[in-house]
């Protein structure tokens, strides 16, 4: 029943069965698991001198006379009066006339919006109007807020994860039952219930505790199994020191750092030591991971191999493409580089496959095209991932199937502590570059209120003036009825406004891959002056000419994550800046973004998140959101991490293969789980 089409469901059909399908919804048990990213806390209703500006609050009042209405060019807006005792408060209402003779002089409600400062007066817009009634029928409730597409309402989300709900089929409990009595943990049907539509907060923290917890579980056993197979195995693929390398290293326009030296010793001593290599390169955002990549690619082309890594995004992998080729040429290295991409021609492809199958391509560089059935390798005894945390557990063993038991090394510039570091990738050794080449000038850092926003518009002018590019980030795609925060389209016309003769465009992870693409590259090319964007860029292309990067709502992101944005800038020779927009005036959030305004430290920055945010803050924006987990953070629920480390060590060390009785259910969700997982790939 779970696994019918959400179009089953009442009142979808076809139309917003699609809709769905952007979300990546396309059955009822894609629908449960599609849970809210915030919840809207229904409030006693505040007297009119208790309200605050930029929240979301409920008022209480009588209307002092019958609203007007105004006509301004396309827009009606309807404004009305409301009193108490302790002041008055102007309504503002957008497009329904019809309040106008609904609401009368001497009307008593409750009137739930948001709080807004103009001309020095306080003002709600957009409120939503409940009788004494109805209002008392929501309050201290947790209404769902789930992440949306245009033209499909959070309304529709909620009525079909109700009706989902009601139809679902009940599930046997996959997890050991003494487990979750040890753990305090809710049954696993209750806690997709009460993830969705919550009591209290209290009945939110223990469902979603469930949920993180299953998460957690199933991604380390499935870690673990993977260690299991790969301890210590011979290698296939015997190499030599090659002198080439060793010599390219020394003929460099700049030194190695001594951090990059003693990984490259690593990843050398791992290739030629007869076993397999499964290594994690940890670095900071700019550390200098891709050279190390590139000599080991090297090593194994010039011992007669293939290697290949894949990242990404297009934009990313013909950047390395075109670096590398570049720095063949100018040190006379006679092996060929070759591009496999999703959006190549059929014809390009076909003549890739056949170069890579010939071994007349010595190193590949792609994105996930590379790990697709079409493509065979000869003698594959190399295989890169870049920024591990977009590629999954699954896709990195898939990638290093395609060569028989190759060498593996994954690069990541997430900057994780290292004790989570050692159970995320539980199967790999870890090496941590951990200092910045010389050359580099450390980022400058801001936090500023909305009101600097002009002042940075007249700053991203003068760098544009100067030759410069800049980013600027916001959490949303488009505009939502329920979160208020900045979002990427309607920001795109600010700004055209605000910067003429300017080149602004705006790019967003539901763009289609080739608009995403096309985007990127005029954007290296420097034809886009100023590009807003969603986090989609925090991950994939190298611009060294972009100085400013201003983030709006920065409150609304995890650390780890805002330091990640922050790497995007200060990759050339010239001053680069970051501008954090704060847009909260709630406690603590100031001090949460000193801590990047004062280090440029990725792993002082993730230790320090680890200690301000405690087991209960879920509230924030989930910043490890790419590692597979659609609830689970790792920085927020680090201890509930650390125990599943060690329950699924302790379960493991008993049932290796979850035979035993007791774990049936388990071992056949675990196989859903990489079903899933393996699909997820398009293979």
């Amino acid at each position: 029943m779970n696994e019918q089409p959400v179009i089953s469901l009442k009142g979808i059909g076809e139309k917003t069965g699609k809709l769905f399908e952007k979300l990546g919804i396309s059955t009822v048990n894609d629908l449960l698991e599609y849970y809210p990213r915030a919840y809207d806390a229904y409030e006693e209703p505040a007297a009119i001198g208790e309200l605050k500006p930029d929240t979301i609050m409920s008022v209480y009042g009588m209307l002092y006379k019958a609203p007007d209405v105004k006509r301004y060019s396309r827009i009606q807006v309807v404004t009305a009066t409301l009193k108490d005792i302790t002041g008055t408060l102007q309504l503002t209402w957008y497009n329904m006339p019809y309040l106008h003779s609904v609401l009368k002089a001497g009307t008593r409600a409750v009137f739930r919006g948001r709080v807004v400062k103009k001309n020095g007066r306080l003002t709600m817009e957009q409120p939503e109007i409940f009788t004494d009634e109805s209002y008392s029928s929501v309050i201290h409730s947790m209404q769902p807020v789930y992440g949306q597409t245009k033209g499909l309402s959070n309304k529709t989300i909620v009525k079909a994860q109700k009706q989902a709900l009601e139809t679902r089929q009940i599930v046997r409990d996959y997890m050991p039952a003494d487990l979750r009595k040890k753990h305090e943990l809710a049954e696993y049907n209750f806690a997709i219930e009460h993830i969705h539509f919550p009591k209290d907060r209290q009945e939110l923290l223990f469902a979603r505790k469930r949920l993180v917890f299953d998460e957690f579980f199933l991604f380390v056993l499935t870690v673990r199994q993977l260690k299991e197979k790969r301890v210590d195995k011979q290698s296939s693929y015997p190499m030599e020191m090659s002198p080439v390398v060793r010599k390219l290293v020394d003929s460099l326009p700049y030194s190695l750092t001594n951090a990059q030296q003693k990984v490259l010793e690593e990843v050398y001593k791992d290739m030629t030591e007869g076993k397999v290599m499964n290594r994690l390169i940890q670095g900071d955002v700019g550390s200098g991971k891709t050279i190390v990549a590139v000599m080991a690619l090297l090593q194994a082309a010039y011992n007669g191999y293939q290697g290949a890594i894949m990242v990404p995004t297009e934009v990313l992998a013909k950047q390395h493409y075109e670096s590398m080729i570049e720095l063949f040429e100018e040190n006379h290295i006679d092996k060929n580089v070759i591009l496999v991409t999703g959006s190549m021609t059929a014809k390009e492809k076909r003549i890739a496959y056949e170069k890579i199958a010939s071994h007349e391509a010595d190193i590949i560089v792609g994105t996930h095209a590379l790990i697709q059935e079409k493509v065979v390798y000869d003698k594959l005894a190399l295989v890169i991932t870049d920024e591990q945390h977009r590629f999954g557990v699954n896709q990195r063993e898939v990638f290093s199937q395609k060569g028989g038991d190759p060498h593996v090394m994954v690069m990541s510039a997430t900057p994780i502590p290292r004790t989570l570091a050692i159970i995320l990738y539980g199967d790999l050794d870890i090496s941590i570059i951990d200092e910045l080449p010389a050359n580099r000038l450390p980022i400058k850092n801001c936090v500023v209120d909305t009101g600097y926003r002009n002042k940075a518009y007249d700053f991203i002018k003068r760098e544009v003036a100067a030759g410069r590019q800049a980013y600027v980030i916001c959490p949303m795609v488009e505009a939502s009825e329920m979160i208020e925060a900045e979002n990427v389209i309607d920001y795109t016309k600010t700004l055209q406004t605000a910067l003429p003769g300017i080149a602004t465009e705006y790019l967003h992870g539901k763009m289609k891959a080739k608009e995403k693409n096309a985007i990127m590259e005029r954007f290296a090319a420097g034809e886009i002056k100023v590009l807003v964007s969603t986090t989609v860029i925090e991950v994939g292309v190298n611009v060294p000419n972009a100085t400013v990067m201003m983030i709006e709502n920065a409150e609304r992101f995890g650390l780890a994550q805002l330091h990640q944005l922050r790497g995007r800038v200060g990759r050339g020779k010239h001053q680069s800046y970051c501008i954090m927009v704060n847009c909260s005036d709630q406690d603590g959030t100031k001090e949460r973004l000193d801590i990047l305004n004062h280090s440029n430290d990725g792993f002082f920055i993730a230790s320090e998140d680890l200690k301000l945010r405690g087991p209960g803050d879920i509230f924030g924006i989930r910043q490890s959101g790419d590692l597979e987990f659609k609830l689970a953070d790792i920085f927020t629920d680090a201890n509930i991490l650390k125990t599943v480390s060690d329950e699924v060590d302790e379960l493991l060390a008993e049932d290796p293969e979850l035979t035993s009785e007791e774990h049936v259910e388990l071992n056949k969700k675990l196989q859903i789980y990489l079903e899933k997982s393996h699909n997820k790939l398009n293979l």
